[in-house]
């Protein structure tokens, strides 16, 4: 079969790629191209499978003007893996440059060229160029020229469903893809009936009059050829030249590092020798030094970065300064990271600021070519609600029929109940069958979110590659298939806590003339001063302990050091912390000295746990000293019991190892079976312990800044976004911590928030419906030009158009005039008069002074500015407490729950956050996150009953009732009842009435405006 495709011919092909292969092997088919359109997604994924089935794989692509109509332009098909490149580099050029394709192929070296049957084609065709004749074509060839016929025709049979069902939902892609009614899908866009499966009979029998077309294919298909070794590494093979200079060049950087972080140390340096050795036998060098180059530039740049991943097990990682975390210090095992077992590829997580990953990527692309470098594709898939909306639209259902039958509860039964389906039209029960069908098809290429790849052989090698908006070219397999073709990638991934970081530091280097090296996490480590803020939980900003749950958690586990902290960031993940496992360990964490291990020798290994297994190397080490497995085997044993489903004759054979060593050791078979039951349980859902250990570390840097630069340190998290809170949860212990808080200034503030002192002066980008560019207009002017000195300046200067200029004024932008909000808004529409923009004539020879007009003295209440400041910020600068219409503020604070346990007591709080979830019976339940009107926080729990009849839906301030419950010495309320509160925007008119009242007894016209000149 010439002309294979499979549902990577996004919208037009229905075939799995293993059903696909499956067919050509249950009906005989010995040799098959794979031709999807535009596309190579599947091309090594389809070589694999056809060797396992006992196919001959081809490959190829069809190329077509996908937005034009559903016509082939022509077929390439590679004669060999240099020909596939050749196709590769073609269609990449088209996807890259949006270009339609011609009607002829370019000249290919090592291609074939297929063009579906068209009158008068024939007698042009070059040398590796063949008509392929389709069964709808066999009787227009009748007046072809036989002989060239004969020379030149080849059968096409395209394979693009399998039954007359998958023809129909073949037609509803194409519908949905043309954005029609299926009535009204044209021929043109859609393929036809004869491109369904057939038997190698129907085939043969379809051709029977024209046999040298079936001929002709199996001598076209004969003379090409695909070649792939799955087992040799496909990334970059030296980063120098050879692997011996390679290697000369890790172990004098590692050398080098080796007596920065260790001093020279014997042991350390015994291990680095090791690992050294084991990186170079598995062909990881050149794949290290890539990462190493990576930070060396991020260090040249003045970057920030984590290394993270199980690469942190690494004492080279960590001599290298590709992460932070000390692997000997932890006693964490190489072999996690790589073994001479392991068939899976490294794992190194490089997390960079948000604001510099782009650039770093960019890096690899400049370092290594673009030729050999891309980004790895992901693959969106439909999803059952998705499609059934738009399945709705295929059928020509009014758009109110659409989204009542989406929300209802008829799609939540579509899987086997046939009672909900009889109880629907016919044309509902078709979109809940194709949507069920369609569910998880390939939707469109996608990025991966971080991974990259840096081949040895040109990236067109292996696929096409197209350009998202990003702008880094992007191949057309994804990680999984990456991993099998043993191309393995690089996560370079970005994060806000670090773009917090990088701006505290440049803050402070800046206000206070301070350099901060980040990277004494050593002595952070040992400082009490944080060490007390992590114990009391005070982590607000700081990556990945600032939430509820986390801040809790450390304050149940008396978190006072490094080491349980990087406990603390394993079990607050849900897998353990649900499994019960958590709550274990922190009742052992308490009681150390009553708990009973299962056996002395699990005493011994996990004894830094208390005998819990906290980390996915806590199976490791029980496989290995417990039961006697080699570390490498051990780690085996660990991914097997993580990924049942790729569990195999390795795994069985660890099993059988393990529980005949723990039989050689004299353990007792109920020990053994238990101990295994725990690993078995625990493996799926472990964590990393170098992924924690990393995560700790940053917690620690960012924990540094803030216990020693507050101010500066909310300023750089309120810059960056992102976190766990709201933009207002954070202005809020900006000022917990003393600071000035502003509301934008157009003579003090920036694009983005500021500090000067003390002050905070809040950033333009904030204020609500301001045009970017007015946004950034604003400081650049003034930069340029100097200060702002009155409204008329303003406008000139700026030219906001009138709504932008009311924005700036409501938010209290133009208070440096010295005038009131209603003020200014007089002036405003007197200024700008009909029109929407000022505008200024640039030939004046003379300008005139600002104009001044005198108003009566207009007031501005709080409420007012509240009322201004939620709409544009989203919250006021005032405590929102102080707008209560009640004086109650709660019959106790967050601080005086721990001296009120038991009790029954109302409180009064403002609503940051809530999380919902699940009990065991199934039932919702809810978790609430409030702040007293002392800035404290404290938390509720909803239990199943009261969510019900009190759910916290949205932020408000709260009076709450409920009984105060205390666990390992963390408060909480566990909530009966709650009410919100009122809040008043009624303005205090007492002011403005005195005001002009005053006005009455002057003499001069309260209303003195002047004639207006032409400044505008």
């Amino acid at each position: 079969m010439l002309n294979c495709h499979t549902y990577y011919s996004y919208k037009y092909g229905t075939f799995s790629v293993k059903e696909l292969v499956a067919h050509l092997a249950g009906n005989g088919l010995g040799t098959a191209v794979l031709t999807d359109i535009n596309n190579t997604s599947a091309a090594w994924e389809f070589v694999d499978y056809c060797r396992q089935a006992g196919v001959r794989p081809l490959l190829g692509i069809d190329f077509r003007n996908m937005e034009a109509n559903a016509a082939c332009k022509y077929i390439g098909i590679a004669k060999d893996n240099e020909g596939f490149m050749e196709l590769n580099i073609h269609l990449s050029h088209h996807l890259h440059t949006g270009e339609i394709f011609a009607e002829r192929a370019p000249v290919f070296q090592k291609a074939f060229v297929i063009y579906p049957y068209r009158p008068r084609l024939l007698q042009t065709l070059k040398e590796n160029e063949f008509i392929g004749i389709r069964p709808q074509d066999i009787n227009r060839i009748i007046m072809e020229d036989e002989a060239l016929l004969k020379k030149k025709a080849v059968a096409l049979l395209p394979v693009s469903f399998n039954s007359k069902e998958d023809y129909y939902l073949h037609c509803l892609l194409r519908t949905m893809d043309r954005n029609t009614l299926l009535s009204k899908l044209q021929k043109t866009d859609a393929g036809t009936r004869h491109e369904c499966a057939v038997t190698v009979p129907q085939y043969l029998d379809i051709y029977k009059h024209h046999p040298y077309l079936v001929a002709n294919t199996q001598a076209l298909m004969e003379q090409c050829t695909i070649d792939f070794d799955y087992k040799a590494h496909k990334n970059k093979k030296s980063f120098l030249g050879s692997p011996e200079e390679d290697r000369e060049l890790l172990l004098a950087e590692c050398m080098k590092g080796l007596a920065y972080r260790y001093n020279n140390d014997k042991e350390a340096e015994t291990r680095l020798l090791h690992e050294i050795d084991v990186i170079h036998q598995l062909q990881f060098t050149s794949y290290f030094l890539t990462v190493w180059d990576i930070i060396k530039y991020t260090e040249r740049m003045g970057y920030y970065y984590v290394g993270r991943g199980s690469g942190a097990n690494s004492v080279a990682a960590y001599c290298l300064r590709i992460t932070d975390v000390d692997p000997i210090e932890l006693n964490l095992f190489f072999e996690r990271f790589l073994n001479l077992h392991r068939n899976s590829p490294p794992d190194f997580d490089m997390d960079f600021s948000w604001k510099d990953r782009d650039d770093i990527i960019d890096y690899m692309f400049r370092k290594h070519g673009a030729a050999h470098t891309a980004m790895l594709g992901s693959h969106s898939t439909f999803h059952f609600r998705a499609v059934a909306r738009e399945l709705g639209k295929v059928y020509g259902l009014p758009k109110s029929e659409i989204d009542t039958f989406i929300g209802s509860t008829e799609l939540d039964h579509r899987i086997g109940t046939h009672k909900a389906a009889s109880l629907m039209d016919k044309y509902k029960q078709k979109i809940v069958h194709f949507s069920s069908r369609l569910s998880k098809f390939p939707h469109y290429l996608s990025v991966h979110a971080c991974g990259v790849v840096v081949s040895d052989a040109p990236m067109h090698y292996f696929t096409a590659t197209q350009v998202p908006p990003k702008g880094f070219q992007i191949t057309h397999f994804d990680m999984y298939t990456a991993d099998k073709m043993k191309l393995h990638k690089l996560d370079v991934l970005s994060q806000r806590g670090l773009g917090h970081i990088k701006d505290c530091i440049e803050i402070v280097a800046k206000n206070k003339d301070e350099k901060i090296d980040i990277h004494r996490v050593h002595d952070f480590k040992k400082d009490p001063h944080l060490n007390n803020l992590l114990m009391h939980g005070k982590s607000i900003g700081c990556f990945y302990i600032e939430s509820p749950a986390m801040r809790q958690l450390m304050r149940k586990l008396d978190c006072d050091n490094y080491l349980t902290l990087v406990a603390a960031s394993s079990i607050i993940r849900p897998g353990v912390s649900e499994s019960g496992m958590a709550r274990e360990y922190i009742l052992r964490h308490h009681n150390r000295d009553k708990y009973v291990a299962i056996h002395p020798k699990i005493q011994e290994i996990l004894g830094e746990t208390y005998g819990v297994m906290v980390y996915q190397e806590d199976v490791i080490k029980v496989a290995h000293f417990f039961a006697g497995l080699t570390l490498a085997e051990a780690d085996m044993l660990r991914r097997a019991m993580a990924w049942k489903f790729r569990v195999d004759d390795g795994f069985k054979l660890m099993e059988e190892k393990y529980f005949a060593n723990c039989a050689a050791r004299g353990y007792p078979r109920e020990i053994a079976d238990e101990v295994w039951r725990q690993m078995e349980g625990f493996a799926g859902f472990s964590f990393c312990k170098a992924h924690s250990a990393s995560y700790a570390v940053e917690s620690y840097q960012s924990l540094f800044l803030k216990a020693y630069y507050p101010l500066e340190f909310m300023v750089g998290v309120i810059n960056n976004f992102g976190g766990y809170y709201n933009t207002e949860f954070y202005v809020n212990e900006a000022r917990r911590a003393g600071a000035n808080i502003h509301a934008p200034c157009a003579n003090r503030s920036a694009y983005l928030t500021l500090i000067e002192g003390i002050d905070i002066y809040l950033g333009f980008i904030h204020i609500k419906s301001l045009e970017t560019t007015i946004a950034q207009k604003i400081p650049e002017e003034r930069e340029k030009n100097g200060p702002f000195t009155g409204l008329e300046d303003f406008c000139e200067r700026i030219k906001p158009g009138m709504e932008q200029l009311f924005i700036l004024v409501k938010i209290g932008a133009l208070r440096f005039t010295g005038k009131t909000k209603k003020q200014l808004l007089f002036e405003s529409l007197f200024l700008y008069g009909n029109k929407k923009t000022p505008v200024a004539d640039k030939n004046i020879l003379f300008p005139e002074p600002a104009l001044t007009y005198n108003f009566p003295r207009l007031g501005q209440s709080k409420q007012e500015d509240a009322m201004q400041e939620i709409e544009l910020l989203g919250f006021p600068l005032c405590s929102r407490f102080d707008l209560l219409t009640t004086d109650f503020r709660g019959e106790i604070k967050a601080r005086d729950m721990i001296n009120n346990i038991g009790h029954r007591v109302t409180m009064i709080g403002y609503l940051t956050n809530t999380k919902t979830s699940k009990t065991r019976h199934g039932q919702y339940m809810q978790f609430g996150s409030f702040m007293d009107d002392g800035n404290d926080t404290f938390e509720a729990v909803l239990f199943p009953e009261t969510y019900k009849r009190f759910p916290l839906l949205e932020k408000a301030i709260y009076a709450i009732t409920g009984k105060i419950t205390v666990e390992f010495g963390v408060t909480s309320l566990e909530m009966q009842k709650c009410e919100r509160l009122e809040i008043s925007f009624e303005p205090d008119i007492s002011q403005d009435m005195s005001d002009n009242q005053a006005l009455h007894t002057q003499k001069s016209p309260a209303w003195n405006i002047p004639n207006r000149a032409s400044v505008y």
